[in-house]
């Protein structure tokens, strides 16, 4: 079980330093952008879904470390494609079609908290970005 949990803590780091990194990104970008261009509906439009798009490529990443990882340490049978297990086991969707080896059966649930929470993490910082352009346009309008 140490084992697990040390690889499950490893690779939810990894994930998380990433997600950091592209959050920060993100929202110096953001800022930037509208110090530079002021802000309109068009404005709006640009940042939310540059940010949302941004967001999903590091939710990508993300499940590609994990996906290496899963790989690495042969969790699951021979042939089995190990993006599309940890992309099932991030999103927490579950489907249950390609079971991990019985000695691997907790980073199922140890990638599912990460992905999960770094879901959270990003609609928090998308709702942000929403919340600080729309102050910002109902500032302007005045």
């Amino acid at each position: 079980m140490l084992a697990q949990l040390a690889i499950g803590a490893l690779g939810s780091v990894c994930s998380i330093t990433i997600h950091a990194f592209m959050m920060t990104l993100i929202l110096k970008v953001v800022r930037v952008h509208g110090a530079i261009r002021g802000y309109s509906s068009v404005t709006l439009w640009r940042i939310m879904s540059s940010a949302v798009c941004v967001i999903m490529a590091a939710h990508t990443v993300e499940v590609a470390i994990w996906a290496a990882i899963y790989k690495m340490i042969r969790i699951a049978p021979a042939g089995s494609d190990f993006l599309y297990f940890a992309f099932v086991n991030y999103t927490t969707l579950g489907y249950g079609d390609i079971v991990p080896a019985e000695r691997w059966r907790l980073l199922g649930p140890v990638a599912a908290m990460n992905g999960i929470l770094l879901f959270g993490w990003s609609t928090a910082v998308i709702f942000e970005i929403l919340r600080r352009t729309l102050a910002l346009m109902e500032r302007d309008a005045f």
